[in-house]
């Protein structure tokens, strides 16, 4: 699968390099590296300024040179400069930081003007404006973010644990190593003579559809989530379920798996039947609607997987049209 076939954050532009993470010794020296750069998050804004051309559309990432020490973690346990990986050769950091005044406490990490000239904006404002690398920087910055917020203690019993890795894991007082945990979800294109099957959480503003999706449980395998999410959304059984490719959603901590599927040949796709307490309507939708949708229907973000798989869905039945 080529680049530009691959869903938006999950192209693979950036080197992780696992080597530097896992060596103290050359993570100082990344962190010196001249061509170093530190990436800040607030909560799940990230910072960005004009690109150089001009271009009012256009915004890139504000990176920053690293300064002073290598930090890996800060007083009560907190992560400091987590290693993100590399660019062209070049270290990347990352960071957490707040909004300054957010706690009253004179921390030196807030910051309220992330660069000069640039501003904080939500990752799901700008990011179809960004480069790949730019995207999977945020995606890496905003999983080990949250993950470090929501877990600075031992899962076991609760005692402090110690950044390692670059911030890839923690280890607690026996030793043993916690990393950042993922939750995996699929989400499926249901297709049926040249429709496809569109759902409205009951949680959305009236109008916004996207493809239905769920959490995989314990001790299911992908196809069985598949269907089952579909069937207690719906009412609708498949058939013909392909895995298409993933995407992580680091808001805080998924990893969507995308797939196709064929509605069943004995179900009425008249005969939905949405879940009342997840889904507030479902409506099958031809290309045409999809690709000129009418005022008041709001498709899912470019920077989504659920976004990728719709429009690949069109894509394909104009390649078939021709």
């Amino acid at each position: 699968m080529t680049e530009s076939n691959r869903p938006p954050l999950g192209r693979g532009a950036l080197d992780r390099d696992a080597a530097t993470r896992a060596d103290q010794e050359l993570l100082s020296a990344a962190w010196c590296d001249p061509r170093a750069r530190l990436l800040r998050i607030r909560g799940v804004e990230v910072p960005v300024v004009a690109r150089a051309d001009g271009d009012d559309a256009g915004v890139r990432l504000a990176l920053v040179p690293t300064e002073g020490d290598y930090v890996a973690a800060r007083d009560g346990g907190a992560a400091g400069h987590l290693y993100l990986g590399r660019i062209a050769g070049a270290p990347v950091f990352g960071e957490a930081v707040r909004a300054a005044g957010a706690d009253g406490d004179g921390d030196e990490r807030a910051s309220a003007d992330p660069v000069s000239g640039g501003t904080w904006r939500h990752p799901f404002e700008i990011g179809d404006a960004l480069e790949d690398t730019e995207r999977e920087l945020i995606a890496v910055l905003s999983a080990l973010a949250a993950w470090h917020a929501s877990a600075p203690r031992s899962s076991r019993d609760g005692s402090a644990t110690d950044v390692i890795l670059g911030g890839w894991a923690r280890r607690d007082a026996r030793g043993a190593e916690l990393f950042p945990r993922t939750d995996p979800a699929v989400i499926v294109v249901i297709e049926h003579r040249d429709r496809i099957l569109l759902g409205s959480n009951a949680l959305w503003e009236a109008g916004r559809f996207s493809l239905l999706a769920g959490f995989v449980e314990a001790g299911e395998s992908l196809e069985q989530a598949v269907s089952r999410e579909v069937f207690e959304e719906s009412g609708m059984r498949l058939d013909e379920i392909r895995y298409v490719a993933s995407q992580p959603w680091p808001f805080p901590r998924s990893l969507m798996l995308g797939f196709t599927a064929k509605l069943a040949d004995d179900q009425d796709p008249d005969a939905l039947v949405a879940d009342p307490e997840e889904i507030s309507e479902l409506r099958w939708f031809t290309r045409d609607e999809l690709r000129n949708p009418v005022e008041g229907l709001i498709l899912p973000m470019p920077l989504s997987i659920a976004r990728w798989l719709i429009d690949r869905w069109i894509d394909a039945g104009d390649v078939h049209a021709d």
